[in-house]
């Protein structure tokens, strides 16, 4: 289960049973108000000045407001279970005046169960005394408390039909309906209602559990109850500051900002992950306003990636899910789709099976080649054969076969595909860099299982792309690596010059080249200045005349987490001594200071202003985040800087 709100504190994405899938709220909004002697407030009123980010190594939320008009302040936490399927929220009401305040909290709800706007029904239960939305096998029990005394207050009703707009409307003059059922198009509002003296406090919660069945959530609710809210938060609180710091780092020279983001990274990465498998990339519905689709599905690339900084933090058991994923939806002829939904099913695409009247396949093959390459990452990490030993047949082989066979008889190199950023295709640098880097990884797989055959088919496929790259995609004019070939309407190769961050990172991670190879150091630094963004806000676009949510002509684009953090790569691949560090500290703590009050970083940000644009936030550039500081951590022990040990996971794939 996956709860995600907006800039108010408001629910407007539901997950459930998986996150990513459904969503149950499809960035409609959940509403809270507040009632003082008369007085009516929403929360997302402007009057109310907000300061919004977590408690510190934790996923609970740490929300403290005043309101300019009213004698009032909150202080609201919010948590989700780490077990059972329980959203909870403290509301603690301070009141400021000298005067004894009545008090209503408002708690309003506007699901769309499954995704859905037909057939909803939400009602009064009165044994439980809560209101219960509910459609087919999805239930949503919704119930709160103030002291010993429960819900107050209540009204369900139409949202959006025949001239109603929602029982929130009902809360604005404190007084609720008492609708006691209806169905179709539907919300609802409960409410606690409170006495508080001069000068007092007094704290309230508020719960919503899901379950498939009506008897599933009435045990839920009963558990909340006995168990008591307060407890639940405590035990939710100690259990993600334990998981948090499963690996004691030592984060030498690093800022504070850094350290706290690091961590922040790592709980955001979690959220983001399901129980089955899937790494989602986003989980924002306000991309449905850009195009009717989301991020919230698993792309093999980005999860890969993901799953790379899960491991180098020790994570392994959320890895092996992922990788577990991987092998029960790869294809009978060795490719994995462009991408999937948690259930595993195959997700939305726009890459075409067939362009100019011939078929083609519609993938992007970095996404296999990483798996690969990501897979034998997680052996030395952690040297569970018999781990591998289950994916060998079904997803190693198959997968490098296909690397092997997928190729350009003139070139050698990997066949067009779509390039990392979903938009062009041609054989590109960064997807050939991959697929030598997923067959050095399979080559390697054959070693550990005894078959030099197989090994060195593998490792002959791949010395031959490498030596390909070297010929056809590094330009001695240009005197840097080009972004890729295509074949034109001719079937004429012709080279696609566009400068793009993801071609120079490619070939020193990849290790096509070392870094401080004269290619690699010249393609690097033009690459830096091409995408600078120089505007106030800085950091780096992704490539020439990216249009993705562009918002002026004058930069190359709008600057990315991703590349910006690539950089910082470069640097610490590079370093030799300790104050050659400083640039790349400099670019991880730009990426800390244009974070979230929450600590969220989103896919891009405005040049101009540094608001979030497209989705927050964006599991990878968190991800991109955790690697590059582990990086930083593993080079100081490399080069003996670090006084102890920096990054134990690295020790310990060494023993």
């Amino acid at each position: 289960m996956l709860v995600c709100m907006d800039e108010h504190a408001q629910i407007r994405d539901f997950y459930y049973p998986h996150v990513g899938q459904e969503n149950h709220v499809q960035g409609e909004t959940h509403r809270f108000g507040i009632w003082i002697d008369g007085n009516f407030s929403w929360f997302s009123d402007n009057q109310w000045k907000k300061e919004i980010s977590y408690k510190k190594e934790n996923l609970t939320t740490n929300i403290t407001a005043k309101h300019t008009d009213l004698p009032i302040s909150l202080t609201i936490n919010d948590a989700v279970h780490h077990k059972k399927n329980i959203y909870l929220r403290k509301v603690v009401v301070s009141n400021k005046s000298s005067d004894t305040k009545n008090v209503r909290l408002f708690f309003h709800q506007t699901f769309r169960i499954s995704g859905g706007t037909i057939g909803d029904t939400v009602f009064y239960d009165p044994k439980n005394k809560a209101v219960i939305s509910y459609k087919g096998k999805r239930y949503f029990f919704m119930n709160a408390q103030t002291g010993k005394n429960g819900i107050a207050d209540y009204a369900v009703g139409l949202a959006g039909e025949y001239g109603k707009q929602g029982t929130f409307i009902d809360a604005e003059d404190g007084v609720l309906s008492k609708n006691a059922i209806d169905h179709g198009l539907v919300d609802s509002t409960i409410a606690l209602h409170m006495k508080l003296k001069p000068k007092s406090q007094k704290t309230s919660y508020y719960w919503i559990v899901v379950g498939e069945k009506f008897s599933e959530v009435c045990e839920l609710n009963a558990f909340v109850k006995q168990t008591t809210p307060q407890k639940i938060m405590q035990e939710t609180d100690t259990y993600w500051k334990s998981w948090v710091n499963t690996t004691q780092f030592t984060f030498m020279g690093l800022p504070e900002e850094v350290k706290d983001l690091f961590k922040r990274s790592l709980l955001i990465i979690r959220t983001q992950t399901d129980n089955c498998g899937a790494i989602i990339a986003a989980n924002d519905s306000d991309m449905l306003k850009f195009k009717k689709d989301t991020y919230s599905y698993m792309w093999p690339r980005d999860g890969t990636l993901i799953s790379r900084a899960l491991d180098r933090a020790g994570y392994k058991d959320i890895t092996e899910r992922f990788f577990k994923f991987c092998n029960a939806v790869i294809t009978p002829n060795g490719y994995l789709l462009h991408k999937y939904r948690p259930d595993k099913s195959v997700g939305s695409s726009w890459h075409p099976w067939v362009k100019n009247g011939k078929a083609q396949l519609p993938i992007q093959e970095d996404e296999t080649a990483l798996v690969l390459y990501a897979l034998w990452k997680h052996y030395l990490s952690h040297k569970d054969k018999k781990f591998i030993k289950e994916l060998h047949e079904s997803f190693i082989r198959k997968a490098a076969d296909f690397l092997v066979s997928y190729r350009d008889a003139k070139t050698k190199l990997p066949r067009e595909s779509y390039d990392l950023w979903e938009e062009k295709r041609g054989i590109h640098t960064f997807t050939c860099a991959t697929v030598y880097a997923g067959l050095m990884a399979a080559a390697q797989f054959e070693s550990l299982f005894g078959n030099k055959t197989r090994k060195q088919k593998y490792e002959r496929a791949a010395h031959e792309i490498k030596q390909a790259i070297l010929k056809y995609l590094y330009d001695s004019q240009e005197k840097r690596f080009i972004k890729g070939i295509y074949y034109d309407d001719q079937n004429k190769l012709q080279k696609d010059k566009t400068i793009d961050f993801s071609t120079a990172f490619s070939i020193f991670e990849f290790k096509i080249l070392p870094v401080t190879d004269e290619r690699v150091t010249t393609t690097v630094e033009i690459t830096r200045q091409k995408l600078a963004c120089n505007t106030p806000v800085g950091g780096y676009a992704r490539y020439e005349g990216d249009q993705y949510y562009r918002i002026s002509n004058e930069t190359p684009g709008n600057p990315w987490f991703i590349t910006t953090i690539w950089l910082a790569d470069y640097y610490i691949t590079k370093a030799q001594f300790k104050k050659d560090f400083a640039p790349a500290i400099e670019l991880l703590s730009w990426v800390a200071n244009h974070a979230l009050s929450t600590g969220v970083l989103a896919e891009q940000l405005n040049p101009y202003n540094g608001e979030p644009l497209s989705v927050a936030p964006l599991t990878w550039s968190h991800a991109a985040f955790v690697i590059a500081v582990l990086k930083y951590l593993e080079r100081l022990d490399e080069l003996g800087i670090c006084t102890k040990v920096c990054n134990p996971q690295k020790i310990l794939r060494e023993v």
